[in-house]
């Protein structure tokens, strides 16, 4: 149980990566690669305000804007300096590991001891167990702490992507939207591409950034190298998302990343538990990944196959 406690926690607080990537890879059609960098800038800003007797929450939101301050300098750098995509991603990303780094002032901060976003979740469920620190669920014992912060990860997650949900629904969701879509149609419309790529990159790292808020208050740390392959992972999602319940609307999509990513995570969850290497643990996503990509188009094939013969039968 404290494995799938654990799994979904975990997924839980990784879907605002996936649900930013979603902005980025799937919207406004950006290969943003400072999702490595800002996850880490979200979780160094949070340990080192939070350890210097910053509420959580106040914490969580600063993450939060500093993440859409890096998202909009890669913008920037994309439509004002003509930098191509992917560098632009690169340029800030390596940026941020330095940045990362003087805002820690070393590569590790531990979180012990200190109040997190799920204090409040954890008072109710010690005064509904009485004092008790487990509390049965499903006929196993689960400690109120992970419960507390899966509780907490869920609404963060429910009401994150509510917000998302009904934002991508305006005009000005619309807009961006469609700016990855159709940019001359867009244009035709007198509406301004590049600002919507700068938004739309400022709102996608913002989501990065409070997911590695959220996730340093839950490990009890925040590391310098936490970022990296973090964009993999939120790729991975996203396509296993997309391949469970595909992709007929926005409502659909969105659920579908958090999915994916609670999947995803459990699966690397039951890997580690018989037995696999946490040194192997980015070979594994890679791989997850590559067979993601590469199902839909197998299954394709072998429905193309079954439909000749079929036909020919």
């Amino acid at each position: 149980m404290n494995l799938i406690i654990g799994a979904f926690t975990i997924g839980l607080i990784l879907s605002l990566l996936s649900l930013g990537m979603l902005i980025s890879f799937r919207m406004i059609k950006f290969t943003d690669i400072t999702v490595d960098g800002s996850i880490t800038l979200g979780a160094s800003l949070t340990a080192v305000l939070i350890m210097s007797g910053w509420s959580p929450w106040l914490a969580s939101l600063a993450a939060f804007l500093a993440g859409m301050v890096a998202g909009s300098l890669t913008g920037i750098l994309y439509t004002r300096f003509k930098i191509q995509e992917i560098l632009a991603g690169i340029l800030m990303m390596t940026a941020l590991y330095s940045i990362n780094l003087r805002i820690m002032g070393r590569s590790n901060i531990p979180l012990l001891d200190t109040d997190t976003v799920s204090e409040w979740p954890e008072q109710l469920l010690f005064n509904f167990a009485a004092g008790e620190n487990r509390i049965p669920v499903f006929g196993w014992p689960v400690s109120l702490i992970d419960l507390s912060v899966l509780i907490t990860s869920i609404i963060f997650v429910a009401v994150i992507g509510y917000l998302l949900y009904r934002f991508l629904l305006t005009h000005f969701g619309t807009a961006l939207r469609a700016t990855g879509n159709n940019v001359q149609m867009v244009r035709a419309q007198g509406i301004n591409n590049n600002k919507m790529i700068i938004f739309g990159l400022a709102l996608s790292n913002g989501l990065v950034a409070l997911s590695g808020a959220l996730l340093a208050q839950y490990q009890g740390f925040a590391d310098v190298q936490m970022g990296i392959g973090m964009m993999v992972w939120g790729l991975a999602s996203i396509i296993i998302g997309e391949a469970l319940v595909g992709k007929s609307g926005i409502g659909v999509t969105i659920t579908g990343a958090i999915l994916g990513t609670i999947l995803f995570r459990l699966l690397i969850a039951i890997a580690l538990r018989w037995g696999l290497n946490p040194n192997d643990l980015k070979l594994v996503t890679a791989i997850f990944v590559f067979a993601a990509l590469v199902a839909p188009l197998v299954f394709k094939s072998f429905h193309k196959k079954f439909q000749k013969k079929s036909n020919h039968a």
